[in-house]
Formats: structure tokens, sequence, C-alpha cells
């Protein structure tokens, strides 16, 4: 049966008070088109993530890994405090360990090339940025850490690849020597 053959089921969902007065704001503000397309973004964000254990809130797992939200500049003053010359190593370790968890946890192979759009799409739905590839370079558009060297080391273990950074502020560029 071919999914226009099936027929749709309709779903009540009964919200209270606060949560629809919420979610009209939301349309009100022009944030949301409606209650219809805001379900389906939460669920599309939900199945995109792959956040299946909520245990509860501030402990998710996506498979074997645990996942925070943490505002950016944690993150950058996390970095700060790594000297210049360990960057790209520290960079390196946890591109490592994000390959581990892709492959462990959603079964991606990202040194294979022609599985990079899907970790492309998967850093995205994680906050990393926008990772394209054109021709031999790696491009970021609003990528989540600035630092082009951590991120170099990073990409470069993630993907098995050897890079040379071509720009130092965004769009972060790339190119793949090997």
């Amino acid at each position: 049966m071919s999914p226009k053959d099936q027929s749709v089921k309709r779903t009540t969902i009964i919200l209270d008070e606060e949560e629809r007065e919420y979610i009209d704001s939301l349309i009100k503000q022009g944030r949301e088109p409606g209650i219809k397309p805001l379900i389906s973004k939460m669920l599309d964000v939900y199945r995109s993530m792959r956040i299946y254990d909520w245990k509860y809130p501030g402990e998710y797992y996506i498979g074997i890994s645990r996942v925070a939200f943490l505002n950016v500049e944690f993150i950058d003053i996390l970095l700060k405090y790594i000297p210049d010359e360990k960057l790209k190593d520290v960079g390196q370790k946890i591109g490592a360990m994000a390959k581990v968890s892709l492959e462990a946890s959603i079964d991606i192979e990202t040194t294979n090339r022609e599985r990079w759009p899907d970790v492309f799409k998967r850093l995205r739905v994680q906050g990393f940025g926008d990772f394209y590839l054109k021709n031999k370079f790696v491009i970021i558009r609003t990528p989540l850490v600035t630092n082009s060297k951590f991120l170099c080391g990073f990409i470069e273990s993630l993907l098995g690849i050897s890079l040379e950074i071509r720009t130092l502020t965004p769009p972060l560029v790339f190119e793949i020597v090997s």
C-alpha cells in the first residue's frame, strides 16, 4: 500500500492551559505557522536527534553518548585555556570520540566518503554548524566553535583525512590534502 492509499489516523492531544497559551503565543508572534507544523517539527527534531532515552531534564542519551545542552560561551572559555599548540591535538581526540559515538550509536562509518553527507547532517543536528563538501574543500558555515585549529583536528580525526586551514574566520574553509 502506498502512503496515499492508507487512511490517516486522527489523534487528539489534550494540552494544559499553560502549554496551549505558549503555543498560541508562538503562533501569534509568527515564530510558528500553526500547531500541526509545530508538532511535526518537534517530532522531526526528536527523530533527528535520536534522543530516545530522556530520563529526566539534563540527562539525554543518543545511543552510548550522554548529550548535554551547553551554551557556546562555555565551550569558548574552555578552549581559551588550552595552549595554542595543543588545540589541534585536543580537536583530534574529540573527533576520535565523535567517530566512535557516531559509529556505535547510529551506524555511520565516518571515514567512508559516501557517508559524509550523513555525518555532516548529524553534526548540523547536534549544533556543530552547517558542513559542506565542495570539490576538495570542507566548508563550515555558522560553526559552533570558531577556532580553526581545533576544528581542523576534529574533522581530520572524525573523517580520517588530512586538512590544511584556508580561513581563520567563518565561514571556515579547510582543504583536503589526503
